[in-house]
């Protein structure tokens, strides 16, 4: 896929879904990281409205660390795995005192140090709180990528290798929002809507539809 062919769709993405942006609630890198934790196998609207709770009785690293996990798993059980999830943000929030200083890092080898921590959300955090480009990929990213013909792997690690190649660094994190958006709303995993597809004459999937 030529890079001039792929930034080309991505403005055609970029001008359908224009409110494209990151969908959890929060106010300070912490929130977001315990949001983003919270989103795995988790809807976005589930989460907004489970955090409020969560971040009135512990508003910081200091007070969760502190934390009863019995008490967290209360606060967050409608998440799912949620005895995983509340050991994983104990312990997050532990590591953030003893060795940040309380403090999200903005440095991708630390942040994927902490529990629970992963290069997804690793890079919702540089993307989203720090303001460095960061390619997030979770399901809808590697899923329309591969449809559009940006990327050929299943692993999310080399998705991100393969974007982060074909894109210019400045793009990376708006495009991952933009690709879930058209993900969520367009190009679903089991009944993709080609028909309303904003680049549908740009993805090769489309036009192997027509030819058969």
């Amino acid at each position: 896929m030529p890079p001039r062919h792929a930034l080309r769709t991505l403005r055609l993405l970029e001008q359908a879904y224009p409110e494209a942006a990151c969908a959890l609630h929060h106010t300070s890198p912490w929130q977001l990281l315990v949001a983003t934790m919270l989103s795995a196998q988790c809807t976005d609207q589930r989460v907004n409205l489970v955090t409020p709770a969560l971040f009135a009785r512990f508003p910081d690293p200091a007070a969760l660390a502190a934390a009863p996990p019995a008490v967290v798993e209360a606060l967050i059980r409608s998440t799912g795995f949620f005895r995983n999830k509340a050991a994983n943000l104990v312990a997050c929030a532990r590591a953030l005192v003893v060795h940040h200083g309380g403090e999200v890092p903005r440095v991708m080898n630390d942040l994927i140090a902490l529990p629970g921590v992963g290069r997804k959300t690793a890079n919702v955090i540089l993307g989203n709180a720090f303001a460095v480009p960061g390619m997030v990929v979770d399901t809808h990213v590697g899923r329309v990528a591969r449809r559009l013909g940006w990327a050929q792997c299943q692993q999310p690690e080399r998705v991100e290798r393969e974007l982060c190649t074909l894109l210019p660094r400045g793009r990376w994190t708006q495009t991952s929002h933009v690709l879930i958006w058209h993900g969520r709303r367009c190009c679903r995993a089991q009944t993709a809507h080609c028909s309303i597809c904003p680049v549908q004459n740009r993805c090769p999937q489309v036009g192997v539809k027509r030819a058969k």
